[in-house]
């Protein structure tokens, strides 16, 4: 089920800029609805394209032909401006400072097929399929460890990599070519959260640089 529940919080998209990326957000909020308020307030100033509730219920908030505010001072591949390039999503959760926990089954099925018609709109390449901790490591944690993104690879959503050990380039080397700031703070544990999720410690170790060379294997196929 898709609600209308518009969002006063947008604005133009940079000219001649294509919808390239996608990003995943959780709402970090205790609530769903204290979430859509905040999304839908104009004092708040933030704002996605859609936000899905835990029982799978998907909200649109702002049309994709418009700029959404839900990116802010981020980083991917060169490109600063990610609210002009992307599509929003947040997912209801409360998120680390109010009581992590799983997403549940209908919440991540509203999500894949939500993601499936976005990906088919516009030319998102999976590479750009990202979390908020990916595009701002040093200030964000969302949507986080517990967010299954195995699952939405399996789907066709995003990439999952097996490591590789076929590689002659260190781990800060390589999450720089696949779109990371690695001047960021906590840029490793951002890529544990996506790609390794079982040990976040923001320390690089022989796994991660074969994840990575996993996943640069997978974007020069």
């Amino acid at each position: 089920m898709v609600i209308e529940r518009p969002s006063p919080n947008f604005g133009k998209r940079a000219a001649n800029t294509l919808i390239d990326m996608l990003v995943l957000h959780y709402t970090g909020m205790t609530d769903g609805n204290i979430a859509l308020e905040r999304l839908c307030d104009p004092s708040s100033k933030v704002s996605a394209h859609y936000c899905i509730d835990e029982d799978g219920t998907v909200y649109s908030l702002v049309n994709e032909e418009h700029r959404a505010w839900h990116a802010g001072v981020s980083y991917w591949r060169g490109e600063t401006d990610i609210n002009s390039r992307s599509i929003g999503i947040e997912l209801v959760n409360p998120g680390h400072e109010c009581g992590y926990r799983p997403f549940p089954d209908k919440q991540m099925e509203s999500l894949i097929n939500i993601s499936k018609k976005i990906i088919k709109r516009h030319p998102i390449p999976p590479r750009n399929i990202v979390a908020h901790s990916d595009i701002a490591p040093s200030r964000k944690r969302d949507p986080g460890e517990l967010f299954d993104w195995r699952l939405l690879a399996n789907e066709g959503i995003g990439l999952w990599p097996s490591a590789s050990e076929d590689h002659d380039k260190d781990f800060i080397a390589m999450a720089r070519v696949y779109g990371f700031n690695v001047h960021a703070e906590k840029v490793t544990a951002a890529f544990q959260r996506h790609f390794r999720p079982k040990i976040i410690d923001n320390k690089i170790d022989e796994e991660l640089t074969c994840l990575a060379a996993g996943l640069l294997k997978i974007i020069n196929s």
